[in-house]
């Protein structure tokens, strides 16, 4: 997509806005696909001739239906864009839409001959299907806080849309090994699982002051769980596009097409070894640093000025105490202890919007509640809002004034759980109840846990937990780095479960170890109960949390606490 930027006929702040070129170019994908669809419905088109047309705009076909996902880059949607979603879900599915950890929304029911109108009317907000599927560069995700945190070194956004631009319908990478996956986090405080993509990059300071990005390769989940290593640790903004397609060059080259469990690079640094793959990149980069993929200081400011921070008020003299909010009302002094990260500007916060209530499915929004959000991020947050890899949405810039007024709307629209980060704010992917490939059903058990742990002074005691649950090895609902991992398995005709132990998505990235055999559906919400009162009971304060605890007192007592002598 084009790097010119031009004014547009609506405003926005915040975010990147088409040009021409880029109105242009998703008009025409969407003419393209529309035909496609005809020719499919009248029967001109096999579903095997159609398949690999319908993966590259999003489509898919899942146990029961199509499956539309919609691509929402970096995580930042307008509160415009949200009520569109928010009519799609309402006009031409069920009602809901489903939040995915790539930061993306999903819708599960459209009908076929809908999809061409769907992308019709997503494009009259500035928003497309494409690349949300198939073998090549997808979505690249940020830290939800990007260009609100007070930790931030840089807002990593403006980068991620010129890796965008650079890397839609790229010529070269088109039709990759294996699908690819760019995290991007501009906090020391990695909260976008960096090292667990293809590449991950963080913000990062050199000797002289100026700031780039530390480059990770060859993380991923998957059947073969890995964190990523160093390859470079400063690599200027000027550069940054020269370098990436310098590692994607060297993976295009020697991924393996053979066999599509060994397609990853996270599989070829393994195999060829670091340096090796380092050694590539390097004469890579050497070769085209300077050229083409160059970018001027003056582009950077560019698009940058796309994403500069809101013109916020003087609000510094505002502030709100927690611990007698929590006094005279428990649930909205937990919702303020729990849903609300420091901002940059002293008088604001951003708020986590939990889509995680008490026996719902985890990351899905009904259209009333999609538009409650939306209102709520045009009042009170800039007209700006985010999606969490975590499957939640938060509203970036709220005054510390407005926020018992958002609570209380949120409290009506029942998306005002104070749980962000607590137990009950799992990942969870959709399963076996939509996913024509997960083996086991996920979304009842995590409604089953997230009632057993219900009560809020319970969650309170437990303190910070994260579950993180998928149905098949795919791992998308991130289960090797979820402090208790939950993973659906077949097994002789039946479902069982694995849980894991010890994951970590952070700056301190581990993967989970498989703690023992696996459970039958309705016993796993109670071996998680038993390794949470094991937890509670061996902690050395309140302040330890369950994966400091697991660290110091290592894999066995769990084991022991959950099988027993068996």
């Amino acid at each position: 997509m084009a790097w010119h930027l031009t004014a547009s006929n609506w405003a926005m702040t915040g975010m990147y806005r088409y040009d021409e070129f880029d109105a242009a170019f998703v008009a025409g994908r969407t003419a393209q696909f529309s035909d496609q669809v005809q020719r499919r419905l009248s029967g001109a088109l096999s579903e095997e001739q159609f398949r690999p047309l319908r993966l590259m705009n999003g489509l898919y076909l899942q146990l029961h239906a199509y499956m539309l996902r919609i691509a929402v880059p970096y995580g930042t949607l307008s509160s415009r864009q949200l009520r569109k979603l928010a009519h799609i879900a309402r006009t031409y599915d069920r009602g809901y839409g489903h939040f995915t950890t790539r930061q993306n929304i999903q819708f599960n029911w459209p009908r076929l001959k809908d999809v061409p109108e769907i992308l019709r009317e997503l494009a009259s907000v500035e928003m497309h299907a494409i690349q949300t599927s198939g073998n090549c560069i997808r979505n690249v995700t940020t830290d939800q806080f990007a260009g609100a945190a007070a930790d931030e070194i840089i807002d990593p956004r403006p980068v991620a849309e010129i890796i965008r631009q650079w890397s839609s319908l790229h010529p070269e990478f088109s039709y990759l090994p294996r699908k690819f996956k760019i995290a991007m986090t501009g906090s020391p405080n990695d909260r976008a699982a960096i090292r667990f993509h293809d590449i991950g990059l963080q913000a990062a300071l050199n000797g002289a002051g100026e700031v780039g990005w530390e480059v990770w390769v060859g993380g991923g989940l998957g059947r073969t769980p890995m964190v990523a290593k160093l390859i470079n640790s400063f690599v200027p903004h000027t550069h940054l596009l020269a370098y990436l397609e310098s590692i994607m060059r060297v993976y295009n080259r020697h991924g393996r097409r053979d066999n599509k469990f060994k397609a990853r690079i996270k599989i070829l640094v393994h195999e060829e070894g670091l340096e090796n793959i380092k050694g590539q990149v390097e004469a890579e980069f050497a070769a085209v640093r300077g050229g083409v993929l160059t970018l001027p200081q003056a582009e950077l400011d560019r698009i940058g000025a796309y994403f500069a921070p809101p013109n916020l008020s003087d609000r510094s003299a505002d502030r709100i105490d927690v611990a007698y909010q929590s006094i005279i009302d428990p649930l909205y002094g937990r919702w303020l202890d729990n849903n609300l990260h420091p901002h940059r500007q002293s008088g604001y916060a951003s708020v986590t919007v939990s889509l995680k209530p008490v026996g719902g499915a985890p990351g899905d929004a009904t259209d009333a509640q999609m538009d409650a959000v939306a209102d709520l991020a045009e009042a009170y947050s800039q007209d700006e809002l985010r999606v969490t890899h975590e499957q939640n949405l938060v509203l970036p810039h709220v005054a510390i004034a407005d926020l018992r007024a958002v609570y209380d709307a949120l409290v009506t629209h029942g998306l005002a759980e104070g749980n962000a980060g607590m137990i009950g704010d799992m990942i969870c992917c959709p399963g076996l109840d939509f996913c024509a490939l997960a083996n086991a059903r996920s979304i009842p058990i995590a409604q089953e846990i997230s009632r057993k742990f219900a009560e809020p002074e319970r969650q309170r005691q437990i303190g910070a937990l994260k579950i993180k649950m998928s149905g098949c090895i795919n791992a998308c609902g991130h289960h090797h780095v979820g402090h208790i991992g939950i993973l659906g398995v077949e097994k002789k005709g039946g479902e069982l479960y694995q849980i894991t132990l010890g994951g970590d998505a952070t700056e301190t990235a581990a993967v989970g170890k498989i703690i023992g055999p696996g459970f039958e559906a309705d016993a796993v919400p109670g071996a998680i109960e038993k390794l949470v009162d094991f937890y509670i009971a061996q902690r050395q304060s309140e302040g330890e949390s369950f994966l400091a605890a697991y660290r110091r007192l290592g894999e066995a007592p769990f084991k022991e606490a959950l099988y027993g002598d068996a």
